[in-house]
Order: structure tokens, then sequence, then C-alpha cells
């Protein structure tokens, strides 16, 4: 087992890994923005250095210097958390390299599942349903016939990065090759390659995720799924576990089908099978994850299972210990994220000092953050200021259950949103459990 290991990360995540570590015993390293420095896990770790200016590429996306401190402190591995450098390949080459263990899959896993566009090809060589399209966009004139073939409308997608980016919807042929040439230009200027596919666009779909397990010994385990519907521009706001409106019998298979696209890459460590539902019977492959989810506590609460201490255990060689038999689902988890922005103006981002902080509390309610009474939220970094998540008995009660936690947290001196998870699961759609990912388009909170 690993005795120290660096975070490669900032926030709630930070914070969360490094907990973690505390309770196996294993030594943590902190790093730090300069407009980080007053940052619970900068306190919590036991050692903590600065990486550079407030700006991402100068310190938290600055490879080399997330190296140095690693090699310099005698870490043993990495943890890159998740966004940032948490599924750049050549950050994970760089870790083996320097003989330094990445908590997280092979580099070339990480290559080969980061492009969207080969990924949708090796699930399709195994036999996992993807959605009918076109791989990599090389002539705009195959493209418009192969959309014209699975009709419009159609989707044009990055082929990698992710976080909304590189993508446009399409709703006739006129108006294709524009969404392509704007869509591999903001791909080729967010993540360097502007390499795009296509795919039918689906509506009124779930997105439904499942959670996977894999060990170095070939063992692969999935832990239930968790529907991510609730988005707003692609990016997620409410997610829960399990999904309300999943059959037993479709869910078998798609955990079956996620375990074969773990086996088909080879694949270790925690990550994370992304699945379109049509809330009938049919489903079909998205992405992959390869990297800890930020909805990661839903699962933890239903399967009883601390992703991210097996993470730790994976990296260090050690086998799972259970088998697909073991795993137990209990319950109903559901997770809000609370950001830092005024919803009434448009979400504008929302910093400053926290003047007054209450968290809430209780039977099974958890709140992941990084924020404490007079810290000052810096305005360079992700709204994402901390995670409320409850587990119940059953649906209905947890919902009343996170309803409740959101009217108790106060947040004073900012603007945050948990106004915005009440009005969400007020709504009729959420409460039956038929929302789909168009929600947050359709309505008007």
């Amino acid at each position: 087992m690993f005795t120290k290991i660096l975070v490669a990360n900032r926030g709630e995540v930070a914070v969360r890994i490094i907990r973690a570590c505390k309770e196996m015993g294993i030594s943590t390293v902190a790093v730090f923005s300069e407009a980080d420095r007053e940052g619970l896990w900068v306190s919590l770790a036991d050692e903590a250095y600065c990486v550079g200016p407030a700006f991402l590429k100068d310190s938290y996306l600055n490879m080399t210097a997330m190296i140095d401190v690693a090699v310099s402190t005698g870490a043993q591995a990495v943890h890159p958390g998740y966004g940032l450098l948490s599924e750049n390949a050549r950050f994970a080459e760089l870790c083996s390299q320097c003989g330094i263990k990445f908590i997280g899959p092979d580099y070339k896993v990480i290559d080969s599942m980061g492009n969207k566009d080969e990924a949708r090809r090796t699930m399709k060589k195994a036999g996992v349903p993807v959605v009918p399209g076109m791989d990599a966009i090389t002539d705009v004139e195959e493209a418009k016939r192969v959309a014209a073939k699975i009709g419009y409308p159609v989707i044009v997608k990055a082929s990698a990065g992710g976080g909304g980016r590189g993508i446009r919807i399409v709703e006739n042929e006129s108006d294709l090759p524009k969404a392509i040439k704007l869509a591999s230009g903001e791909a080729a200027g967010a993540f360097g390659n502007g390499e795009v596919y296509l795919e039918k666009y689906l509506t009124n779909v779930k997105h439904v995720e499942v959670q996977l397990l894999c060990d170095e010994h070939g063992n692969i385990v999935t832990l239930g799924e968790r529907d991510c519907s609730v988005q707003r521009k692609n990016q997620k706001l409410i997610e829960e576990s399990p999904c309300p409106t999943l059959s037993g019998e479709v869910r078998e298979k798609m955990f079956a089908a996620a375990r074969t696209a773990a086996a088909a890459v080879g694949y270790t460590n925690a990550g994370t099978i992304e699945f379109l539902f049509d809330g009938k019977k049919d489903f079909y492959f998205m992405e992959m994850n390869t990297r800890l989810q930020v909805e990661h506590p839903v699962t933890e609460y239903v399967s009883g299972i601390d992703l991210v201490k097996w993470q730790i255990r994976i990296a260090a060689g050690l086998e799972l210990g259970f088998t697909q038999k073991d795993v137990l689902l209990s319950g109903c988890a559901i997770e809000c994220r609370i950001n830092s922005e005024d919803v009434k103006n448009n979400f504008r981002p929302s910093c400053g000092k926290i003047t007054l902080l209450h968290i809430p509390g209780g039977p099974w309610v958890r709140f992941d953050t990084a924020i404490y009474q007079d810290y000052t939220i810096p305005p360079y970094y992700d709204s994402m200021i901390g995670k409320l998540i409850v587990h119940a008995r059953d649906r209905k009660e947890a919902i009343r259950k996170l309803n409740a936690a959101l009217c108790e947290l106060v947040v004073e001196g900012i603007n945050y949103n948990a106004e915005l998870g009440c009005d969400i699961l007020e709504s009729p759609e959420f409460q039956d459990g038929t929302y789909c990912t168009d929600f947050m388009a359709k309505h008007t909170f």
C-alpha cells in the first residue's frame, strides 16, 4: 500500500480524497494556486505546495509542476480526482515514466476512450449498442448522406474533450456544414483536436450511467446506475440512483454491456459507462469516463462501497475481494450540485466572501464541500461549491429529505442555486421520474 499520495486537484474533490487517505493511514500532499492559499484542502493535507498563479493553465494544469512536487516529496502515487488532469493521457504517461502510480486506468486506455469517435468504434466492435451515426467526419458531403439516412435532427460532437463543448445540434441539411465547422473550431480551441463525428440526435431519452470497479487482476463489478438526466447546457444538476424508470431486465442488460465495454479495453480502476436510454427497452453507448465522477456519492450510499478508497487499493495492486453477487444495492440516493451562481440573472457566476454558512445535517445527509465560513470564493474556477446528497429507503422519502436539506442550507455572501434544486424536485416530471435530458430546456424556474 502507498504511504504518501499527491492529490492533483482542488476544491471539494481534493478534500474528499484527503479524508479517504487519512482514514487509510496514508500521508497526503496537496497542491494549490496562488488564489487558493486559503483552501480547506491545503490545511487538511500533511504537506501543501503552490504550483503557480491563479489561472488553471499555470497551476492545476501544469503537468511539470505536478510531477516536480510528487518527485520532490516522495509521493508514490497521484490521485487526479475529476476534471483538470484526470483524463489527460499525457499526464498519466508522465507519472508512469517517473515511477509514480497514476490512480486511474493506463494512459493508453485514457487516450483511446477519451477520443469519443475511437471509443464508439471500439464499442461497436465489442457488440455494445451505439447510437446510429458516422465516425470521424472527413467529408461534409458524406456527412450529409449519413444524416439524411438516419434522419434529422443529428448532433455533431467533438471526438476529444467534454463538458458540453464542441457540440452542435442540427435540424436540417442546410445547417450541417456550418455546424461541423463551428463544432470543429470550438473543439480545436478547447481540446487541441478539431476532429468531430456525427450521431442521430435522440430525443425523449435519459442519461443513465453505470459505475464500474475493475481491478488489475481481471475482476469487474458494476455498482448500480445513476440517472443524470437533469442537465443545464450539458452540465448535470441532479443525479439519483437507481434510475426510476429502468426495468430490472433492462438494468441487467445495461450492466452486462458496461462490463463488456470495460473488458474490451482492459479497463482498470473506477470508471463509468454512460448510456442514452429511450425510456422503454433500448439503450446506446454514449461515452466512457475514465475517472471518478462528481456524482460518485450516490453510488456510495446505495452500495455501501467507498469508491475513493477502492481506487487507491486497486492502484496499489489489491484485488477487489468481492464479486458481482456480493454487491447489494439498497434504497435511493439523490445528489444536488450546489453552484455559486445567480439563477435569476442568467446563472451568472457569483464570487465573494461567505459571511454565514449553515450545513444541513441529520441521518443519511451528506454535504461534500471545501467551503467554510469566511472563505472567499475566487473567480477563476468552476462554480460548483458543494454537493448535497441524501439516502433513504425509497425514492419518495429521498426526495422529501433532499428538499428539506436544501431548504436548511444557508450560504450567505454569495448567490447559490438551492432554491432551483427545490423547484426541480417539486416538478411533476421529477416526482414521477419521467424527466429526460431536455427537462431544463422545457422549464423556466
